[in-house]
């Protein structure tokens, strides 16, 4: 049973983190209705962001987080002002191919800057922490908590305030939210700041425990995609409900089975629930909080 509930808590740390990009991609594809494939070089680019101002210029932790989280949203925001608006009256296609050069560019430029190999990322809740007889790393404990408190507060700001009202009816329907006076551009770039910022904030808690590289963030990209199809295209329910079950079937599947099939559970559940519910866990209607 004790094993049991380790394998639990390590579930909920990479669910945590996988619904959290995946939060991010929902929430573009909401508004663009286009899967964004830049979307894991924004995950990789936040963990380097991190790494360079813990490691290079001696930041605080927390810090570091927060520089991350405005980097990437920066640069998801010129993302979208120099490649995706200008395209759109073009067809998806050409959005999609847009999305897998701006993520072939990020990629290029962090190998650049700080070269193939990989970093480890230090972090100052290395502790060992004792909860109802299980032992955890601090560490993981922060990744839980922290993926959970900013998904409630996402959820209130997107249900309780005004701006994040004209998110969700962009995504419901543009045309309408034009004609009513929403500014589409302006609600597109606060979208892709948010997404970038969840995508920064997701990488920079979970590097300590992991290794950050250029390419680290392919593996994360591929698992969003699918939890996004699993939970449901454009639901954000759906994205956190899809996060935590593929992190918990790989961490199960992992100790139970093999971790060198870990990676694969994501792919066989996917098929196995779309036999069921070929529309997702989730039916939205346009983009829901």
């Amino acid at each position: 049973m004790e094993l049991f509930f380790q394998q639990f808590l390590n579930g909920l740390t990479v669910g945590g983190v996988y619904s959290l990009v995946a939060l991010g991609l929902t929430l573009v594809y909401g508004i663009l209705h286009v899967p964004n494939f830049a979307h894991g070089a924004f995950y990789m680019s936040g963990a380097f962001a991190g790494y360079y101002f813990m490691v290079k210029l001696g930041l605080n932790y927390w810090v570091a987080m927060a520089g991350a989280a405005v980097v990437v949203a920066l640069i998801a925001m010129l993302a979208d002002r120099l490649v995706f608006h200008p395209l759109r009256n073009a067809p998806e296609l050409h959005d999609m191919i847009a999305a897998i050069g701006i993520l072939l560019f990020l990629e290029a430029g962090a190998q650049a800057m700080f070269g193939a190999d990989f970093h480890r990322m230090p972090t100052p809740y290395g502790q060992i922490v004792e909860i109802f007889g299980l032992t955890a790393p601090l560490q993981r404990l922060l990744i839980i908590a922290g993926a959970f408190s900013l998904m409630i507060v996402l959820h209130l700001f997107l249900t309780r305030t005004v701006t994040g009202s004209t998110i969700i009816a962009m995504a419901q329907n543009p045309q309408g939210a034009a004609l009513v006076g929403i500014d589409a551009t302006r609600v597109k770039l606060l979208v892709f700041a948010i997404s970038g910022a969840l995508a920064a904030i997701a990488a920079v808690l979970y590097a300590p425990i992991n290794l950050v590289y250029p390419a680290m963030g392919h593996l994360v990209i591929t698992k969003a995609f699918v939890i996004i199809i699993l939970g449901g295209m454009g639901s954000f329910p759906g994205a956190i409900v899809g996060g935590l079950i593929i992190g918990l079937a790989e961490s199960f599947g992992g100790f139970y089975f093999s971790t060198d099939y870990k990676d694969i559970i994501a792919f066989i559940l996917l098929v196995v629930i779309l036999s069921f519910r070929p529309q997702g866990l989730f039916t939205p209607k346009g983009a829901r909080a």
